[in-house]
């Protein structure tokens, strides 16, 4: 028995695996900075829709917000499978990918009611 086959010690895993983990963190990164970087061009840029003055916050804010959730918890998954993977460990299953499809669904229905809200108003 080596001393990287006795039990609780951590291992080196093959560097396809951390590398792999490390691009899923970047991807994430990726998606949290779009995120922010919409909700802010939301806030900013848009003009406000008729009869809806608080549509651009109502819009944005929440991006930007999911955007700084999405940052933290793939870090810390970053970091939960980085320990996974030193101790040969099965991957604990991920919640970013509900986070995100439940945020993005929220906040098309959420547009199409500003929208719809805004034609009613303008009239």
């Amino acid at each position: 028995m080596t001393s990287s086959d006795a039990p609780g010690d951590a291992t080196v895993p093959d560097a396809r695996f951390l590398f792999a983990n490390e691009r899923t963190f970047l991807a994430w990164s990726r998606t949290a900075l779009a995120l922010v970087a919409a909700g802010l061009a939301g806030v900013q840029v848009l003009r406000p829709f008729p009869g809806v003055p608080w549509s651009r916050d109502l819009l944005g804010v929440p991006l930007m917000v999911l955007g700084a959730v999405i940052a933290t918890v793939g870090y810390l998954e970053f970091r939960r499978n980085q320990r996974a993977l030193h101790q040969r460990r099965p991957l604990p299953r991920s919640w970013l990918p509900t986070i995100l499809a439940v945020a993005v669904t929220l906040t098309a229905v959420t547009s199409v009611v500003v929208v719809l809200v805004s034609t009613v108003r303008a009239r």
